[in-house]
């Protein structure tokens, strides 16, 4: 997000309740920060980034551009937040476990380490800087990071992690490339569904297509016996016979379809 910072000393006289939501400014100390649009590198980025992430299996909740207000004089809109996004209007109190910003031209570097700090101390756990100007890259923040040295930084090709956030690690390309973002959301979303993969949706599909022909194998097989010896199928026993699914049952019918008297005691063998 491309911000505008007022230089400024001291506590400055605005709080969260004087801003309305869709206002262009977050707040620092009770000091207005002028947060710009997003050019269409940015917003493409916003969007593939949310489609990757927010899909996680353990991911309750996620936005873009939420409000958090920590303290009195203090209001920051992460890109994107994880956790803590709640269905209900106004700003959010507190802050998310995780925060991901892009930082595109006109990104202002002493405010978003100043950004940095006051999430942290707000109560977010990582945050993740995905650079879009220069090589593909997104530098990792943890607590006590902007003072103690430089953060991690991962490439294309790395894994981003955030344990008890998020359930899958998020490859970097996945922040950048639709593509990248897309297959990491098939992945999320078929977990969510009970599948490990694509290859497990289709080996799943195989063994029912199996096993439904198995089974109709069975009911033609009644079917046939029944004829063969020359007994007639009630209507009702062909209806019977054509909606049962169950492979015993189906395999018990078979048995007596060579021994029964008519095609009726099939079904109510004494």
């Amino acid at each position: 997000m491309a911000t505008r910072t007022y230089r400024h000393r001291g506590q400055g006289p605005f709080r969260p309740e004087q801003l309305r939501s869709g206002d262009p400014y977050e707040l620092s100390n009770g000091h207005p920060i002028e947060c710009l649009p997003a050019g269409g590198r940015g917003s493409r980025a916003n969007l593939t980034g949310g489609l990757a992430i927010a899909t996680d299996p353990a991911v309750e909740s996620a936005g873009v551009d939420t409000g958090y207000a920590s303290g009195a004089f203090t209001l920051r809109a992460p890109d994107l937040a994880v956790g803590n996004v709640p269905d209900a209007p106004g700003w959010v109190q507190g802050a998310p476990p995780l925060a991901v910003e892009y930082a595109d031209t006109g990104q202002d570097e002493a405010d978003l380490q100043v950004k940095i700090r006051e999430l942290f101390a707000a109560g977010t756990l990582q945050i993740w800087v995905a650079r879009l100007t220069g090589p593909r890259r997104v530098e990792v923040y943890r607590p006590g990071a902007p003072a103690a040295g430089p953060p991690e930084v991962c490439y294309p090709g790395d894994l981003l992690e955030a344990p008890g956030i998020l359930q899958n690690p998020v490859p970097v390309d996945a922040l950048f490339d639709p593509a990248a973002a897309q297959e990491a959301a098939l992945r999320n979303l078929l977990q969510r569904r009970g599948y490990g993969s694509l290859d497990a949706v289709r080996a799943q599909g195989q063994a029912e297509g199996k096993a439904e022909g198995e089974i109709d194998a069975l009911r033609q097989a009644v079917m046939q016996v029944l004829d063969g010896r020359g007994l007639d199928i009630d209507a009702a026993v062909h209806a019977q016979i054509a909606a049962c699914g169950d492979r015993d049952t189906l395999t018990c019918w078979l048995r007596l379809a060579a021994v029964c008297a008519d095609s009726r005691s099939l079904l109510t063998p004494t």
